[in-house]
């Protein structure tokens, strides 16, 4: 039996596994929906109370993860940031301050291309509703996307911003995040075998009982097509495309995915892939290599130990960087 199944834009190949097999009872699998996207959680586990709890706890990380870093939540510590930030100094967790400093590792390695401060003018965008900043707002609120703008306090694990406008979104990063520890929560259960996505976030741990993970990289422009498919094991994969959040005006894809230059909507490739040892920085790259573009963004990854590219093209020609194409 071969069954495909679609996760936002990761899809995976589930062969042979269904959780009503009587063959194949140590397989479960959950689907649930936080952090803006689809989860899913597939485990191996002889104990079916182990399975249960393993994948309760995801959910739960999902969810507490959610509510510290989610600007739809007023009370979050990322809205609270965003709020009080400017005028004084704010206190947060050695969580919090690690992924922030994670993020302006990769925005240094980027030059900029991932920069969490794109929400300076990003939460100008409203997709569902169609809207779109004025070229005069963009250009005021261009000023305060800069992720130095961002003063990070080790000895008092606390975060200032520079700017009176600037504005933080931890997107393009924290479902890795969550995927990661998700996994992480797994081993210490003891499970050896298990899959966890967030939206475009995949990390695989082990395999498939002596059979890989076929991960498949969605057609951006069909979702109930796969362009690429990969057997994987004991790694993670994160793709970034113009199709997840976006509306179409006068022939023109408005989409999600911002370029911190222009604060406008990135353009020249559909979609990229990143293929590495944590979902964290794989997220975060996928984003970075999306805004700079198919010869800058291999260029990046090409020059990265333990990560690969698959980078979809404005004309739908598939790039592979060095690894996978020697």
């Amino acid at each position: 039996m071969c069954r495909l199944l679609v996760i936002s834009n990761i899809l995976i190949l589930l062969v042979g596994i269904t959780i009503a097999s009587a063959a194949n009872a140590e397989w479960e699998r959950a689907e649930y929906t936080t952090m803006g996207t689809n989860i899913l959680v597939e485990v191996y586990h002889q104990d079916a109370q182990t399975r249960k709890q393993g994948i309760e706890a995801v959910i739960a990380e999902m969810e507490r993860i959610n509510s510290l870093m989610s600007t739809y939540i007023p009370n979050s510590k990322l809205s609270i940031l965003n709020k009080d930030a400017y005028k004084q100094d704010v206190m947060v967790s050695q969580e919090i301050f690690d992924l922030l400093t994670i993020s302006r590792q990769v925005s240094r390695l980027t030059k900029g291309a991932f920069d969490i401060t794109y929400e300076s003018v990003g939460y100008l965008y409203s997709f569902p509703e169609q809207v779109i900043p004025t070229e005069e707002q963009i250009t005021k609120k261009l000023k305060a996307v800069n992720y130095e703008l961002v003063k990070l306090n080790a000895d008092k694990l606390s975060i200032r911003f520079l700017h009176p406008d600037v504005k933080i979104n931890l997107g393009g990063i924290a479902k890795g995040y969550a995927v990661d520890q998700s996994i992480e929560i797994l081993v210490n259960l003891g499970f050896e075998h298990a899959l966890v996505t967030a939206g475009g976030d995949t990390r695989l741990l082990g395999d498939r009982l002596g059979k890989p993970w076929i991960v498949g990289i969605r057609d951006p422009r069909n979702k109930d097509k796969q362009a690429v498919l990969l057997p994987l094991n004991n790694t993670a994969m994160s793709t970034s495309g113009d199709y997840e959040r976006y509306f179409e005006e006068g022939g023109v894809r408005h989409h999600h995915i911002i370029s911190p230059t222009t604060g406008k909507s990135s353009y020249g490739v559909q979609s990229v892939s990143i293929i590495g040892p944590e979902s964290v920085y794989n997220d975060a790259l996928s984003t970075a290599v999306f805004v700079l573009g198919l010869q800058e963004g291999l260029g990046l990854i090409n020059a990265l130990d333990s990560f690969e590219a698959i980078v979809m093209d404005e004309n739908r020609k598939l790039h592979y960087s060095n690894g996978l194409t020697q």
